[in-house]
């Protein structure tokens, strides 16, 4: 299990064929990379694995090859979204291969500078010897539409690096020129972001250029159906499976976990849950920061043993406001009412307030 869904295996992948499984979406969450949290969020799963095979409908009508295959009924029929009677939980997928990535610590090759000691930390020459022509692609491509106040773009380069006439970042929310595609680590402790020869290391056989087409195709897209519900798309990203020389869309896409909306410069999203922790428990939150920072000093590459500190569980009134926040969402973004949730609008107002 990851930290919010089920990953069940119906037929292993092979170096020369696909695999066959299934996604089962939790009531569980995540943030700040801590894993599963003490709470769960009722009918969020539902509501994922919803508007995610929404979308993969819809990459999928626009030529863009994905692993979703339908989803899956009470019966175990595997389905496409518009025959379901109730919201699935249940996705159906196609498998790669994901090899082990070996940890050979801190201390390798450290005297290439500080990018290059990081990338050498992890044997991705392994992963990828392991993988062959078969695998997923150990990278998180990330698109961007905004630059909000507090994002890490604004420390790693410039306005003007991004096509904005400005010499500082301004103290609000920028919306950029075009969309910026970022390369970041998948399957490292702590996920940092990339430059492109690094990138383009770690991808191994998966051209670079390619994946960062197929993520402007697919923030496209989300944009267009976003601004169809009344969204603005803020940001996301996708994961990437390689199979046959092909790249194919795979994990989950266009969720309120995998990517950032806002209704009227109102969050919708997750990052409601991580404001209210830095809100309400910024020791914690702190203490997670610090403990990433430290790792290096230990030995290992699990940063959560360091961090002294637990997160609180969320009182009732705030899980029903992000579970109704979920729900109505969902609802609006595919224009369905799958759930019986307030209007989206009522929906807003209430996790505004938290």
């Amino acid at each position: 299990m990851t930290s919010v869904k089920e990953f069940r295996v119906d037929r292993e992948p092979t170096d020369s064929d696909l695999g066959a499984g299934r996604f089962v979406f939790t009531d569980a969450y995540s943030v700040f990379d801590w894993g599963q949290m003490p709470d769960a969020i009722p009918e969020k799963g539902a509501s994922l694995c919803t508007m995610g095979a929404f979308n993969f409908e819809r990459l999928a009508a626009a030529g863009i090859p994905t692993h979703y295959e339908g989803v899956v009924t009470d019966d175990g029929e595997v389905v496409e979204l518009a025959d379901c009677e109730q919201p699935p939980t249940e996705m159906a997928i196609q498998l790669t291969q994901v090899p082990n990535l070996p940890y050979r610590g801190d201390d390798a090759n450290a005297d290439s500078g500080d990018n290059a000691a990081d990338t050498d930390a992890y044997d991705y020459d392994a992963y990828h010897d392991a993988a062959g022509e078969n695998f997923l692609i150990p990278l998180e491509i990330v698109f961007r539409n905004t630059v909000p106040v507090g994002s890490s773009l604004r420390k790693r380069g410039d306005p003007a690096d991004y096509g904005l006439d400005v010499d500082e970042w301004p103290d609000e929310k920028v919306a950029l020129p075009e969309p910026v595609v970022e390369f970041s680590t998948k399957y490292e402790e702590q996920d940092r972001y990339l430059s492109r020869d690094e990138a383009d290391t770690i991808a191994g056989a998966a051209a670079l250029d390619e994946l960062e087409s197929v993520a402007l195709s697919v923030n496209e897209l989300l944009n267009e159906q976003a601004a169809a519900a009344g969204f603005t798309h803020e940001d996301g990203k996708i994961e990437c499976l390689y199979y046959a020389g092909e790249i194919r869309v795979a994990d989950v896409v266009g969720t309120f976990d995998e990517n950032r909306f806002s209704v009227e410069g109102h969050q919708l999203s997750k990052e409601v849950i991580r404001q209210y922790y830095k809100r309400e428990q910024p020791a914690w939150v702190e203490a997670v920061a610090a403990a990433k920072e430290n790792v290096t000093d230990a030995d290992g590459a699990d940063w959560r043993p360091l961090c002294e500190i637990e997160p609180i569980t969320l009182p009732d009134t705030v899980l029903t406001a992000v579970a109704d926040m979920y729900t109505a969402g969902a609802n609006a973004y595919t224009g369905t009412e799958w759930f019986d949730a307030p209007s989206l609008d009522d929906a807003v107002d209430v996790v505004s307030d938290l």
